[in-house]
């Protein structure tokens, strides 16, 4: 009999990818299906960057890189961190890896030790606690509901942290509720971190650029805490770059030194050609960001105008990413002929099946109740999954 290890036997799949796969599943098969369910931008990589990477094609950067990626990439990066975020970083403290997910994963793997607890503010993207199994640490889940904005409280934080606390993650703006933290809230939570000095800050900053509040803020800029946090940011989401799988950390030195040697037992570099095209994003024109910006928060404002029309959807106004996180615990209990809807996961294969629309359970983000519906399409598509799906939940009864 195959042996599977129990550290993978205790992973849960990506329900973002699951929902995904059923999605093009139906599609191979003619069926019509609008996927909100991923979270990518539609966009295509400005050409700027890809023209980029076909010169270094050309110039034959083909061989293998520092484990920590180009020197280049990584001055390019200190340098968006200086100009863009006012922090100070030495090369030497950055290192690029194969997308923000291994980013995340290698700082979860070089700081957690077997029984020590992280916590996470919830709703949060599914990886985070899948990532905290495979350390051996104990996840402990402080949930915030849409009636405050999805965002944890100074006084939830303090509750959850013991002398046990070894790492919080935090995400702004938010995968999977697009809720970004201002700088007061980020400064009362800081407050309270800087009372507990053995928790280290994960502050996950991939979608910095899709936010819709005219600043943001890192949380490697508040000097209390600033020895202790580590930014996880990348091109994929500001630059149309999810393919290119290019992410990096900022991190205390020892850190980025464990990270470094980590990833150089089980991946080494990333891509020589896509860091590259990184080198060029971070270095090149910015414009094409603030366009897909633009185009995000117009589709933002008309996702939740349509939302808001449909009865039982409790949603919110999203200040950042690509996401609305409506509260569907109303459509609980209903029914469709023989489909039954017990939980929102229920829901989910309803509106995929009776309205060809992919959404995900809002439980894969530890958050019961919830659908998360992904906006990176066009306003055509939003208009007709919108439609289709007010139409499917009118005839549960």
């Amino acid at each position: 009999m195959t042996q599977i290890s129990e550290r993978v036997q205790s992973l849960s799949p990506s329900a973002t990818l699951a929902m995904s796969q059923k999605s093009n599943e139906l599609k191979a098969q003619g069926v019509d299906v609008i996927n909100l369910s991923v979270g990518e931008p539609d966009f295509n990589t400005p050409d700027h960057i890809k023209e980029a990477a076909k010169r270094a094609i050309d110039e034959n950067y083909s061989f293998y890189t520092p484990v920590a990626g180009y020197m280049s990439l990584r001055k390019a990066i200190a340098a968006k961190l200086r100009k863009e975020n006012g922090l100070d970083y030495a090369p030497e403290q950055i290192v690029v890896s194969g997308g923000a997910k291994q980013s995340l994963c290698n700082v979860v793997l070089s700081t957690v030790n077997p029984g020590d607890e992280v916590v996470i503010p919830t709703p949060a993207w599914v990886s985070y606690v899948e990532m905290v199994k495979l350390a051996g640490g104990h996840n402990v889940l402080v949930p915030a509901s849409i009636e405050q904005d999805f965002k944890v409280t100074p006084e939830q934080l303090e509750a959850a942290i013991t002398d046990r606390t070894r790492l919080i993650i935090i995400c702004s703006p938010s995968n999977p509720t697009g809720s970004v933290y201002t700088r007061d809230e980020l400064q009362a939570l800081v407050d309270v971190l800087a009372r507990h000095p053995q928790v280290l800050v994960l502050s996950d900053e991939i979608y910095e650029h899709i936010n819709f509040t005219g600043s943001f803020t890192s949380l490697a800029s508040f000097p209390e805490i600033a020895d202790r946090v580590v930014i996880v940011n990348g091109v994929s989401k500001a630059y149309a770059m999810t393919g290119w799988r290019i992410g990096f950390i900022a991190a205390p030195l020892a850190i980025a030194k464990a990270c470094n040697k980590l990833q150089s037992q089980y991946t080494s570099n990333p891509s020589s050609i896509a860091q590259k095209a990184a080198e060029a994003a971070y270095d090149g024109p910015q414009d094409c960001v603030e366009e897909m910006r633009v185009a995000f928060e117009r589709r933002r404002d008309l996702v939740v105008e349509l939302a808001k029309e449909i009865p039982g959807l409790k949603v919110n106004k999203p200040q950042g990413a690509f996401y609305l996180f409506p509260e569907v615990s109303a459509y609980i209990g209903k029914r469709h002929g023989d489909t039954i809807i017990g939980s929102a996961g229920d829901l989910a294969l309803y509106l995929l099946a009776e309205a060809h629309v992919a959404t995900v359970d809002g439980a894969a983000f530890c958050a019961p109740g919830y659908i998360r519906l992904s906006y990176a399409t066009s306003d055509d598509n939003i208009r007709e999954a919108m439609r289709r799906i007010k139409a499917a939940l009118a005839k549960l009864s």
